[in-house]
């Protein structure tokens, strides 16, 4: 059985059309060794920082926290329902330094299976299936650990047709990325999202990347270490005037509880009370339409899939 082109949600899949406003890359759980103390693990926190963004109108949130990390899939249907707020979980890997040698050494000889399975049955005993596989790629580079995990995540897509996010390290590597994937392991570009491009502002590679066909998001706004935020409207900009305005997407990417609006961060709410006004005045003409459809109908198109079986 093939169930028609939907986006898989915590609460079940749905058309892509219904997704609503959608925070295309975020945390509503997270946690890391490299973050200690920083964990994301308040179900009241999840529950607050979702109503704000409910409040300036979002409607969809999509949780890139991959296996092992905290993703705490049971909790995030009641959250769902709790503030009408659409929520896609992840499968996949992130980088080696975010496990224990255990962890990963458990998985060897059986990834793209444990990514399958989230895809199609379930994380753990939970019940939630996930809606995309995420894996991360290096600094200017993909190591061992990178080439395994997208070989894996290539395997899952090739079974299940859900869509790979790749977390680039502070933006780059976007093409070795897409050679790999697309290249050697024959995933269609338009399954693939890259993230993280706006760290790193390389207007040529992100023209080299959209040519693809892949999609293209600018997330985590308002990160001082990264201080590229003012860059950001003018490679929106110059992606739309390249004909590329229906791969962008924008995503928060919360990760650390500091960063929560309810600790007094940004969080969720800063991609809609900030990002989204300052896109539309500063992209002229183009404004108000391309910022609609990034925010409603290209994360549906960069979600939605044929899933296969009940």
């Amino acid at each position: 059985m093939v169930r028609a082109v939907a986006v898989r949600t915590v609460a079940g899949d749905v058309p892509a059309e219904q997704l609503g406003v959608c925070d295309a890359h975020d945390h509503l759980f997270f946690g890391s060794p490299q973050l200690p103390g920083q964990e994301l693990r308040s179900i009241p926190a999840a529950r607050a920082e979702l109503a704000a963004f409910a409040e300036l109108g979002g409607g969809t949130v999509v949780q890139w926290t991959p296996y092992g990390l905290g993703r705490r899939a049971a909790d995030l249907p009641p959250l769902a329902r709790e503030t009408g707020v659409r929520i896609v979980a992840a499968t996949g890997l992130h980088q080696a330094v975010h496990y224990e040698d255990a962890t990963l050494a458990g998985l060897r000889g059986r990834l793209a299976e444990v990514f399958v399975a989230e895809l199609t049955e379930g994380i753990g005993t939970s019940g939630v299936r996930a809606g995309l596989i995420k894996v991360a790629g290096g600094f200017h580079a993909l190591d061992a650990h990178a080439r395994w995990t997208m070989s894996a995540a290539a395997e899952a897509h090739h079974a299940t047709g859900a869509p790979i996010a790749v977390h680039l390290e502070l933006g780059t590597g976007a093409l070795d990325v897409l050679d790999l994937l697309c290249g050697e392991l024959g995933v269609p570009p338009r399954r693939v999202i890259l993230g993280h491009l706006n760290r790193s502002p390389d207007l040529t590679v992100h023209r080299q990347a959209a040519a693809s066909g892949c999609f293209l998001a600018f997330d985590g706004p308002s990160r001082a270490n990264h201080a590229t935020d003012w860059r950001m409207p003018d490679a929106v900009r110059a992606l739309a005037e390249a004909g590329h305005g229906d791969r962008l997407l924008l995503g928060g990417d919360t990760t650390t509880a500091a960063a929560r609006s309810v600790n007094g961060g940004p969080g969720m709410p800063y991609l809609l009370r900030r990002v989204r006004p300052r896109l539309a005045a500063e992209l002229g003409d183009m404004g108000p339409e391309l910022v609609r459809r990034v925010f409603t109908e290209n994360p549906g198109r960069a979600l939605a899939v044929e899933w296969s079986g009940p």
